[in-house]
């Protein structure tokens, strides 16, 4: 996926206002809109100008994407850094799955998370009520707090713009209750926490999608959890029981006689709580003690010479 700088592609700097964006847009988009144009690449220059507008136009997306910084040229070779929207609140407003597949992959990355808004109605009176807009907001938690459930504390930045079309950031804080079981892509709703409803109509909800900070043993998917298990090659040849420990507890397992490096071993119930749990899942890795004595190194010259063992050989697993 390549990096594509949205201010360049509307040729204004990334201090622009709101006013100076439109601008420069309407400019563009009278000499390449696609029915007027005889540029050959009207088209598709269309397609970036209507793309980098949606995004620098909304001040949502516009600091969003400003996070990501100015260090990523453009046709660069991109990946967004993980949880670089984290604690970012957003508003439901946005582009449906069909109006985001006219735009790039760099775009639906993004933003695809972005659903749509909110409808309205009339009472009985006559008055135009709305609902509040539902608010979306991807926090980072630990690991450990799917185990335990938690109480956490939460800064979410919301994007606002001032009367001259610039970006700020204004912040709430927030303590929530996490419960156990938590898992990865799951959304906590807190009832009454997204955008004030219109004449008296309810005031939306916040949506938490949760997601785990990088823990250094354990990988989550869904409730199931992935480890490396390094062994000892005396462990893995003769079979062993090991201790495992997990974020709140600990588990003895039972390597098998004849364990390879890429065996996986699967543990029911003792992945992430639920109902019902999700399992453990253990890839073994045999590593092997470095020959850096002379003691090791006899050892290991008098299994070359006794064992006559050959990994290379034809067949071998």
């Amino acid at each position: 996926m390549q990096f594509k700088d949205y201010y360049q592609t509307l040729g204004v700097p990334r201090s622009a206002t709101l006013e100076e964006i439109k601008k420069a847009f309407r400019k563009l988009a009278r000499k390449y809109h696609p029915d007027v144009s005889k540029e050959a690449n009207a088209e598709e220059r269309m397609r970036d100008l209507n793309e980098a507008y949606a995004v620098l136009s909304d001040p949502e997306k516009r600091a969003a994407y400003d996070q990501l910084g100015s260090g990523y040229q453009p046709g660069q070779e991109f990946r967004p850094p993980p949880g670089w929207d984290s604690g970012f609140e957003f508003s439901s407003r946005g582009f449906s799955p069909n109006e985001a597949a006219n735009f790039s992959d760099f775009f639906a990355e993004l933003f695809g998370r972005m659903g749509a808004g909110s409808g309205g109605f009339r009472t009985q009176s006559g008055h135009f009520q709305m609902r509040g807009e539902d608010h979306h907001a991807r926090v980072m938690l630990d690991l450990e707090d799917t185990f335990t459930g938690a109480t956490r504390q939460i800064t979410l930045r919301v994007p606002k713009q001032d009367n001259q079309g610039r970006i700020q950031l204004a912040t709430r804080t927030l303590n929530i209750r996490i419960p156990q079981g938590v898992y990865e892509g799951q959304v906590i709703r807190l009832a009454g926490q997204g955008a004030p409803g219109m004449s008296g109509a309810a005031t939306g909800d916040l949506l938490l999608e949760v997601h785990f900070n990088p823990h250094p043993r354990f990988r989550p998917d869904g409730r199931d959890l992935h480890m490396t298990l390094p062994v000892a090659p005396w462990e893995a040849a003769l079979g062993a029981v090991l201790e495992v420990d997990l974020p709140t507890s600990h588990l003895k397992v039972r390597i098998p006689q004849g364990a390879q490096s890429g065996t996986q071993l699967r543990v029911r119930g003792k992945g992430i709580p639920g109902n019902p749990p999700g399992d453990l899942l253990l890839d073994i890795r045999v590593v092997l003690p470095p020959a850096d004595s002379p003691r090791a190194r006899q050892l290991y010259e008098t299994m070359a010479r006794e064992m006559a063992f050959d990994p290379r050989k034809e067949g071998w697993k």
